[in-house]
């Protein structure tokens, strides 16, 4: 169930975009008072999150082309390893990268066993 945005806060994830994720300006530009921005961002974290996983989304695309570009090219590449780890990293974090896998199986055959007391024996 998706919560009911003020104007003001929906200013506030607009001006978040423009202002390239800075809190505190998109806070003073939707009309927060000064130095309130961290009780926005703590109001509106799930929106937050939510936005910043569209952006990587949006950029996903060109990520993938940047990698498949890297590969091909003949030519040397400025700041090449740069450019490709956060290529690589904006994929990762859309799903689109390496997925790690961990198969856990557990199978139970009976129950409880327990074994006898020990007897001690004098040599």
């Amino acid at each position: 169930m998706k919560k009911e945005l003020t104007v003001q806060q929906n200013s506030f994830l607009d001006y978040l975009v423009q202002t390239g994720g800075d809190p505190k300006q998109a806070a003073e530009l939707a009309g927060y008072a000064p130095n309130s921005y961290y009780s926005v961002v703590k109001a509106l974290k799930s929106e937050i999150i939510e936005l910043a996983e569209s952006i990587l989304a949006q950029s996903a695309p060109k990520a993938a082309m940047r990698l498949v570009q890297a590969m091909e090219s003949d030519t040397p590449i400025p700041q090449a390893n740069i450019k490709l780890q956060a290529a690589q990293t904006i994929l990762d974090r859309t799903g689109l990268g390496k997925k790690d896998r961990l198969e856990v199986s557990n199978t139970v055959q009976g129950g409880l066993f327990i074994l006898p007391a020990k007897q001690m024996i004098d040599a």
